[in-house]
């Protein structure tokens, strides 16, 4: 379907409600984006990712090497980190939503949003708190689902790939935050963990072994003017 046409369809809907602008995203580049943005991937189950052509060997490197390189912790590392509940929900939404404010471009999430985006859902959302003695929480980690069929491969059907959602660590390092999340997302099978480097994210993408991918996401404003924006002005992460 052509972007423009989803787009203006789109636009004549959300205009019979009274409302005028809207943020979005594309892989492709349409006049003009505020923001530049890229995928960065990090392999969770490397033979499978070679496997299906997704990536490849290095030079040098053998197939055992690759699979200990990207060998992650069975377990989180972070004391208490746990799913996020419904009691959890409206100190998860403080914290975020003071967080984003350090951002250009960023959301302010409603007690509804935030539950409609954030509480973990089987195969959808996978959300995840540490809380401090008083039960508020102090680190709050997500990441979103979204699998893939794979065609012509005789062994594996499917690739199961998950994407950085929102993120604050204010008890612990980003990096150890950000590696419990890729544990996490490993223990649900996961094959690769993709991230864009907006807001925080190159604190720790080096780091923790995410890739350079090929593919780009522009930010797009409608109806909105604003200047051009680098990635980590960027605090917003659409679905």
């Amino acid at each position: 379907l052509d972007p423009k046409k989803l787009i203006k369809e789109i636009t004549r809907r959300v205009n019979l409600h009274g409302v005028f602008q809207a943020v979005y995203t594309a892989g492709v580049v349409l006049p003009s984006p505020v923001a530049k943005c890229r995928y960065h991937h990090r392999s969770l189950d490397p033979k499978k990712l070679i496997d299906i052509g997704f990536s490849r060997l290095m030079p040098r490197m053998t197939m055992t090497r690759t699979v200990r390189l990207y060998k992650l912790p069975d377990a989180p590392q972070i004391p208490g980190i746990k799913p996020m509940q419904v009691e959890n929900l409206e100190s998860a939404r403080n914290l975020l939503n003071t967080y984003l404010q350090k951002f250009k471009l960023a959301p302010f999430l409603s007690a509804d949003e935030f539950a409609h985006q954030l509480l973990p859902r089987e195969g959808v959302i996978d959300s995840y708190v540490v809380c401090g003695e008083d039960g508020e929480v102090t680190d709050l980690c997500s990441f979103y689902h979204l699998p893939s069929t794979v065609i012509g491969n005789e062994k594996h059907n499917k690739l199961l790939a998950a994407y950085s959602f929102y993120n604050v660590a204010t008890s612990v390092p980003l990096k150890l935050l950000m590696e419990d999340a890729l544990t996490l997302a490993k223990m649900k099978d996961t094959d690769v963990f993709n991230a864009l480097n907006i807001m925080e994210n190159d604190l720790f993408l080096k780091d923790l072994k995410f890739g350079i991918g090929d593919g780009h996401l522009q930010y797009y404003l409608y109806n909105w003017k604003c200047p051009h924006m680098e990635p980590p002005d960027i605090g917003l992460v659409l679905l």
